[in-house]
């Protein structure tokens, strides 16, 4: 079966950190552009941030950059999103996504999405 799945959601402090994890099953990641996305109720799906198959360019949405890092692990084929100085405002659920071209990766159209998983920033 092929499939992403998302884990290391959960509670944090605002100013705390804490990485989610998208691992692939059923396709290598190697050949995948992955990005992260998040949608808050009531509110329009964001991208946050991908990474390139061909290079391992990255990119990151304004609202993350120099806090969020997005990293690859081929050989656990799994991608990263590490989370820090997280702001209440983080709080929503986040998505991973994977497609081979990374331009369908930007667009939100990815052929491969994930359940999400839940990130809450509170004191």
């Amino acid at each position: 079966q092929v499939q992403v799945v998302e884990s290391g959601g959960g509670l944090v402090q605002p100013g705390g950190s804490l990485r989610l994890s998208c691992a692939a099953s059923g396709f290598t990641l190697d050949y995948y552009s992955i990005g992260w996305f998040r949608q808050a109720p009531g509110k329009e799906r964001e991208g946050v941030s991908c990474i390139s198959s061909s290079d391992g360019s990255t990119y990151y949405a304004d609202s993350v950059k120099g806090r969020f890092t997005i990293s690859r692990d081929n050989a656990k084929n799994t991608v990263y999103l590490q989370m820090n100085s997280l702001k209440p405002e983080d709080t929503t659920v986040y998505y991973c996504a994977a497609d081979a071209d990374l331009g369908t990766v930007v667009a939100g159209t990815a052929d491969y999405w994930g359940q999400g998983t839940q990130v809450t920033v509170s004191s």
